[in-house]
């Protein structure tokens, strides 16, 4: 059966990579994108949709799909303040979700992060698990959470803090205790979003560090 897909952040790491092998899987017809920017690709399978994230309301259709794979967010340095940066990774992504479920989506994939907790006193971690524990009340017929660590690959932006993270993070995580929390690249973490997206699975379910992970980074 044929299954069309909506990818929000499409531009960014787990994103793109999403995009592209969506567009070669045999089981899906229609990628569709819907980003702030236009963002084209080279496959006749994908519909890039340039939406106003601030009246998400007025495009409602667009949501309508098999799978809705949710991979937006941001940094505080690119957003220019926590409360920001929380508009793109918790109020949008919340009502893309709840849009898409009334639209009678039946999959919710979100790229989430590693130590996501609505009591956290960190703002990231608690904005990421905020998110995480309000659209599990939502009725998608199968909701899967991805926790990934800190994420490899080419970015459209330079994250100083990330790339520095991102040489000395790996050699860390050869201690002993400290392997599960390796970097992953992007790909990699999309793969396995599709693969999850194509396999039965439980109506919620989470996907934590190296539980996540298939491949070696």
């Amino acid at each position: 059966m044929s299954q069309t897909a909506v990818v929000i952040g499409a531009t960014g790491v787990v994103g793109r990579a999403l995009v592209d092998l969506l567009s070669r899987h045999p089981k899906i017809q229609q990628v569709r994108t819907l980003t702030r920017r236009p963002a084209p690709h080279a496959s006749p399978k994908v519909e890039n949709r340039v939406i106003d994230f601030d009246h998400l309301s007025q495009f409602a259709e667009l949501m309508k799909g098999d799978l809705l794979f949710s991979c937006l967010g941001t940094t505080r340095k690119q957003a220019g303040s926590i409360k920001a940066q929380r508009k793109v990774d918790y109020s949008y992504q919340w009502r893309v979700a709840e849009l898409a479920a009334e639209q009678g989506v039946g999959h919710y994939l979100l790229v989430s992060s590693s130590g996501a907790d609505p009591s956290s006193t960190s703002p990231y971690l608690k904005m990421k698990g905020e998110l995480e524990q309000r659209v599990r009340s939502l009725p998608f017929n199968r909701i899967s959470i991805f926790q990934p660590s800190l994420l490899l690959g080419q970015r459209s932006d330079f994250r100083p803090g990330e790339t520095l993270a991102a040489l000395v993070m790996p050699a860390l995580c050869l201690l002993p205790g400290l392997r599960r929390f390796r970097p992953i690249r992007g790909e990699h973490v999309a793969a396995k979003m599709v693969a999850v997206s194509q396999s039965p699975g439980h109506p919620i379910e989470t996907f934590r560090l190296d539980e996540l992970f298939d491949y070696e980074v």
